[in-house]
């Protein structure tokens, strides 16, 4: 019987544990689905020896919310909004990889003022997430000091964020086509004081962390994988190049303009929680890079196509174009019809790889979306990284995966 449950039969258990477990000579501890470290709703079966972990198995599905069930049942643009709702510390990044998606399908172009503008704030994004795993990561080793100086920046990006679209998190800012508005006046000059003051600010977090002897006691050798390990579960994201493997969707594959800027993949070569914890400290840094490139390349132009076919015509015209009203009304209404066919479009998050699969049905809804989630494939490693680690350890790994719940959960 597994502590916190009425009962489990040994049907249930049989091919989960090892036998050693099913005769009670290891025990059974569930772990969730409220524990504080997970950083969503996750239950894990333990099956420890002493404090050693013998075997451990994760059950995911606590959150989940039909998300592609429901995009299917709108148009393609009201669908839209759902993409913030999966992984909502990624929402830009899950924006822009659906948007991708719905402009190959019905072959949309998209302005080359969008693109810049989508890669800027996707970096901006990529940080901000990057800030939270680091604080929530702090905190579980108990390393109150990180978490509060991370909100601390993570404030300014939220602002910045609201200031585009006015939503702190579920900004649905980018559209098919390009933008949903213009950026703001005032967004330059607060994306150069971000510019200004976080490289100083990443410098004051690793002074607290890199180099101290108990955070580096809880991690260094704790959770390691290697290359080949970690491609045959299907890893990606920090935690592959974690093992030395360059690979990074946007190198790899360019999407949004990303081949026309200079940035560097960050790599390590242990593959543990601390070499996870060094790429992804220098990824901050490489994308204020990207976020400082396009900030001095942004060009002049239109922020949304042009495609009337597909895009509602600028709000601008509504008040005194009856043609507009109505094209506005139908879009919003109706929708556009895509063509039958199907496509899949990778993109970088800060988890690893996004994909999203869509197919058309030549009507105004989509007939199926599905996305590849990275929380769902790195959450597979759990059970390999785990054994042989004490249970306190447990703690971090997981952390060092930095999994959102809402990703794999859809």
């Amino acid at each position: 019987m597994l502590e916190g449950q009425m009962e489990v039969t040994v049907d249930e258990l049989r091919g989960l544990v090892s036998e050693r477990a099913i005769q009670g000579e290891t025990m059974l501890l569930n772990m969730g689905p409220q524990h504080p470290s997970t950083h969503g709703v996750l239950r894990l079966i333990l099956e420890l020896d002493g404090e050693t972990i013998v075997n451990l198995v994760p059950d995911i599905g606590f959150l989940h919310t039909g998300i592609e069930k429901n995009m299917e049942a709108m148009t393609y643009e009201k669908a839209l909004v759902m993409t913030d709702r999966m992984d909502y510390l990624n929402n830009l990044g899950s924006n822009l990889c659906y948007c991708l998606a719905v402009e190959k399908l019905v072959e949309l172009d998209v302005p080359p003022r969008a693109q810049v503008v989508r890669v800027l704030l996707t970096e901006l994004t990529r940080i901000a997430s990057h800030l939270l795993w680091l604080g929530t990561h702090a905190l579980d080793l108990a390393a109150m000091s990180v978490f509060l100086y991370t909100w601390r920046e993570r404030e300014i990006l939220m602002d910045i964020f609201e200031m585009c679209s006015g939503q702190r998190m579920m900004t649905s800012y980018f559209r098919p086509g390009g933008l949903w508005r213009d950026i703001p006046q005032g967004f330059e000059g607060a994306v150069k004081q971000f510019l200004e003051l976080f490289p100083e600010r990443i410098r004051e977090y690793e002074s607290l962390l890199t180099e101290n002897p108990i955070y580096i006691e809880r991690t260094k050798g704790i959770g390691v994988i290697s290359t080949e390990e970690a491609l045959e579960i299907g890893l990606t994201g920090p935690i592959l190049r974690a093992t030395g493997l360059p690979f990074d969707m946007r190198k790899a594959q360019p999407y949004s303009s990303y081949e026309q800027f200079d940035f560097e993949v960050p790599i390590a070569t242990n593959g543990d929680t601390y070499d996870r914890y060094i790429v992804r400290m220098e990824e901050m840094r490489q994308s204020l890079n990207i976020v400082r490139q396009a900030l001095d390349r942004l060009p002049e132009g239109p922020f949304r196509s042009n495609n009337r076919k597909f895009v509602p015509p600028p709000r601008s015209e509504l008040g005194h174009s009856m043609e507009a009203v109505i094209h506005h009304f139908k879009l919003w209404t109706e929708g556009f019809l895509a063509p039958k066919g199907a496509v899949y479009v990778p993109v970088e998050s800060p988890r690893g790889v996004l994909g999203c699969y869509l197919v058309g049905d030549g009507g105004p809804k989509p007939r199926r979306v599905h996305f590849h989630a990275p929380s769902f494939a790195n959450l597979q490693a759990l059970p390999m990284l785990s054994r042989g680690h004490l249970v306190a350890d447990v703690i971090a790994i997981i952390s060092s995966l930095d999994p959102i719940l809402g990703d794999s959960d859809r």
